[in-house]
């Protein structure tokens, strides 16, 4: 069933990919790049090695736009990738930035893009107490779109660790990235890339993306895949991290933690402003879904990629590859500001029901899905609202005390998410 399903993807891509121009995407965590630790030594994570496993990875992905972290401060390091990784076997297109580190971080983010398709107009980073949150703004032109289409592509590596001192500090990132986008009045096609290292969405660095006082700001998870993703099962097939069970320089524990995103804007997720996401391309490259705490080379044979690929991942990173594809063109999606018929009201926190009021411009269809922290459905409903003040009950007296997500998708796709507090 999947295989079918995988087919008809691939083949409505190749369908749609012959009257729209492509951009492939790609994050990658690296992996201490060229730098030597006490754990990560030039024997147990040589550079030179590291980079003929990437090579492989790139050849196989073929990415438009490759965003990295983890790679040393030095620019040696960033050059070596670009001529002995990307730029090999008669490609000689793609280019980097110039991250300026503001921070003075001796591990930074990097891009390295396609000039042939992209040119890179401005590179700016916000200074964090750990490291710089990088924004690299690429132009887009070509045969088929002569108008230049503009991407802002922000580069994030979060705080690492568990304790509530470290949540704290990722929260402080998140909101200084996000009060720059308020304070600049930031519109138009948004990614965000990295490694978040957050174990939850409810955390909250995850929650000041998604759930932004300024909606129009706010990033969305392309796959929809929100909860508490550590060592859940549910998640297994998203998780990115670790592809190791136990290394001295790799972390272990095996594939249970979803650390690397892809965000993006509403503009790029509705194709409002001529870039949309590919809907069913997003992938954490090499998971199969069926490697949970364990590594990614394990029984059962993983053949998600081919052998080469996977045994470069493997080798490469404790971390797997983000991978997802941009479609380019005139009429792509919705006017956001034409489409959103209906707002919704309640009060909240919430004890035995919910009550919905729904305010509607015109009659409009509604489907509600009520979510767990594990991303579980725990009620759906399709209605047709046809008038003001419309009145919705949703029973949850026999649920837990805890914090729920609420979303109303209308019948052109556009939805609105809201956090319920149950008491």
């Amino acid at each position: 069933m999947m295989k079918s399903f995988l087919i008809v993807i691939l083949s409505l891509f190749c369908f749609f990919a012959q009257s729209q121009d492509t951009l492939t995407v790609m994050h990658y965590n690296l992996l201490m790049f060229g730098n030597n630790t006490g754990w990560c030594t030039q024997s147990n994570n040589n550079y030179v090695t590291k980079t003929d496993n990437l090579k492989i990875i790139l050849e196989h992905v073929k990415p438009d736009i490759f965003t990295v972290n983890e790679i040393s401060n030095s620019t040696l390091y960033h050059d070596y990738i670009l001529n002995n990784a990307c730029n090999v076997n008669g490609i000689g297109y793609y280019e980097r930035g110039n991250p300026p580190n503001h921070s003075g971080s001796y591990i930074i983010n990097q891009l390295y893009y396609n000039s042939e398709k992209l040119s890179l107009l401005s590179n700016l980073a916000i200074e964090t107490s750990v490291r710089d949150i990088d924004i690299f703004k690429l132009s887009y032109t070509s045969v088929t779109q002569p108008e230049p289409v503009e991407l802002n592509c922000v580069v994030a590596h979060l705080k690492a660790g568990s304790d509530y001192e470290d949540e704290v500090e990722r929260a402080n990132e998140t909101n200084k990235l996000m009060n720059y986008l308020n304070n600049s009045s930031a519109s138009g096609n948004y990614l965000m890339a990295g490694d978040f290292n957050v174990y939850t969405f409810s955390e909250a660095a995850f929650q000041n993306l998604i759930l932004h006082s300024n909606e129009d700001i706010r990033f969305y998870d392309p796959i929809n895949k929100l909860g508490s993703w550590n060592n859940n099962s549910y998640f297994a097939s998203y998780h990115t991290q670790s592809t190791h069970t136990s290394s001295s320089c790799f972390s272990g524990g095996g594939m249970d933690d979803r650390f690397d995103f892809i965000l993006v804007s509403d503009e790029v997720l509705y194709g409002t402003e001529k870039m949309k996401y590919f809907v069913g391309s997003y992938e954490a490259l090499g998971q199969d879904g069926n490697h949970l705490n364990s590594s990614l080379i394990s029984s059962p044979t993983n053949t998600s990629v081919p052998t080469d690929v996977l045994n470069a991942l493997y080798d490469m990173s404790d971390h797997l590859p983000i991978v997802m594809k941009l479609v380019i063109g005139d009429n792509l999606g919705i006017n956001m500001n034409q489409e959103q018929k209906f707002t919704v009201a309640f009060k909240n926190p919430v004890k035995d029901k919910i009550e919905l009021v729904i305010n509607c411009k015109e009659p409009v269809s509604l489907t509600l899905e009520f979510q767990n922290l594990q991303g579980q459905t725990l009620y759906s409903k399709s209605t047709n609202i046809k008038e003001d003040n419309a009145s919705i009950l949703i029973p949850v007296e026999n649920l837990k005390t805890g914090v729920y997500f609420l979303k109303l998708t209308d019948e052109t796709g556009f939805f609105i998410i809201e956090k319920i507090m149950k008491l």
